[in-house]
């Protein structure tokens, strides 16, 4: 009996051994699982993090609070060196001041957000009184009033690798039976149409394809324009394409039978758009931010949704919190499914600068100034301007289109004011004039392909 009864309390010491083995083994492999921990609840994030807190709110793998919130809180100021000497550039406006979280960049791969701005005459790449098929009037700030166009002169120069030039045929030839993909918001499509311009020359170039059908690309019945376009240059059969999506979350009518229905918007489903024809990727370019607000949310009729159901994020106080989680989701998304897809190239834009001074859009704003890098020609920073997406992409395939620092030394380069028929009244300080700064953000993802 004694020998039994030995052998039960050696039995059950063993059984609580193993069980508390595997339950470490299962806690660290969770640990190091960054995707199984993006998949769980925001609900549970929001509740285990933030909710009754005073301190920030902190996603899992250390995800640091929205990049725009951060711009008017934080102390650390982006590094920008003027022509003349080394100095803080303290930005007044806290809806366009730009903000570094300093992170150890890789000394082995090239970071083409260090550098400056140089003059180069034999800028722009295109001109800005052509390219009529593929640019939006409204940006094509040759069209207007504005007589001042120094902005085009401007060339980006990395400061430690080579940032080649632009050769449309190279690049044809390069994306030979490829197709790659636009998919965000207004900035989103400027770039498109920047690339379209840049590919063309700006010429009418009547061989290439308008392919929109085969995507659902087609204007519907009572629209102003279609979710987007695709066009395919017969020679290469390279196909260039852009999809409107400027949350870059699910959306969802509540209640298809009723015009005016609330929208729910899942956070944590990438577009369907998205995941119908990623496997007709090549590269892949997304990027999100100004949409982002509560007059977006309420005018869009968004109404936040996360593992299907009515989310506690709907508090418009908290949509810095459902941007980041968005934009890990996709993120974390995609990286999940780069193995499946060998040839696809995924790029996740960093925010691109708004420049208001004195007010918003809707409240006077302007951005008067038409001097070339008043502020300064270059910067130097470790880690990227835009935290959330810099840290949403660490550890996964997912790689970073760095624009958003070298793209605020160019205040000038905004649309302003200018109009076909004279000043307007009021002031668009978040898109560019083109050809402009977004042919720069084009010429480095170029270099990254």
């Amino acid at each position: 009996m004694k020998f039994r009864s030995n052998f039960l309390v050696r039995g059950h010491h063993l059984f609580f051994v193993v069980v508390a083995l595997v339950f470490s083994v299962l806690v660290l492999w969770a640990w190091e699982n960054p995707f199984l921990t993006a998949s769980q609840s925001v609900q549970a994030w929001y509740r285990n993090s933030y909710a009754g807190s005073t301190k920030s709110f902190v996603l899992p793998n250390t995800i640091r609070e929205n990049a725009e919130k951060t711009y008017s809180n934080s102390s650390i100021k982006e590094k920008i060196v003027q022509d003349d000497a080394n100095s803080e550039v303290t930005p007044t406006d806290s809806a366009s001041s730009i903000v570094l979280e300093r992170s150890k960049s890789n000394q082995n791969t090239c970071s083409y957000g260090n550098g400056g701005w140089v003059l180069d005459n034999s800028r722009p790449l295109y001109s800005g009184f052509g390219c009529k098929r593929w640019l939006s009037a409204m940006w094509s700030c040759r069209l207007t009033q504005r007589t001042d166009f120094s902005y085009e002169k401007y060339r980006w120069v990395p400061k430690d690798c080579e940032l080649p030039a632009f050769e449309r045929s190279a690049f044809l030839k390069r994306m030979q039976d490829k197709t790659i993909a636009f998919i965000g918001d207004s900035l989103g499509r400027q770039q498109f149409q920047s690339l379209m311009c840049m590919v063309t020359g700006g010429e009418e170039s009547p061989e290439v394809q308008d392919v929109g059908k085969e995507y659902g690309l087609v204007k519907a019945k009572g629209a102003i324009r279609p979710d987007g376009w695709a066009y395919r240059f017969p020679n290469t059969n390279t196909t260039i394409l852009y999809y409107w999506s400027s949350s870059l979350s699910d959306l969802l009518p509540l209640n298809t039978s009723d015009p005016a229905t609330d929208v729910a918007m899942h956070l944590d489903r990438p577009p369907a758009f998205l995941r119908k024809f990623l496997h007709l990727f090549d590269v892949l370019v997304l990027n999100t931010g100004h949409h982002w607000n509560r007059g977006k949310m309420r005018q869009n009729r968004w109404v936040m949704y996360t593992d299907g159901v009515r989310s506690e994020l709907g508090n418009l106080k908290e949509i810095g919190i459902a941007k980041n989680f968005t934009v890990h989701s996709i993120v974390k998304w995609l990286d999940s499914q780069l193995p499946s897809h060998p040839q696809l190239k995924v790029f996740f834009r960093t925010i691109s600068p708004r420049h208001f001074r004195n007010g918003e859009w809707n409240t006077g704003g302007s951005c008067d100034n038409t001097t070339p890098l008043s502020g300064g020609s270059r910067v130097e920073q470790n880690g990227s301007s835009d935290p959330v997406v810099e840290n949403a992409v660490r550890g996964t395939q997912v790689k970073m289109l760095d624009i958003t620092a070298l793209s605020y030394l160019r205040d000038e380069a905004h649309k302003s004011n200018y109009t076909i028929k004279g000043a307007s009244s009021g002031s668009d300080c978040l898109h560019w004039c083109l050809p402009g700064i977004p042919d720069t953000w084009n010429e480095i993802l170029t270099a990254q392909i």
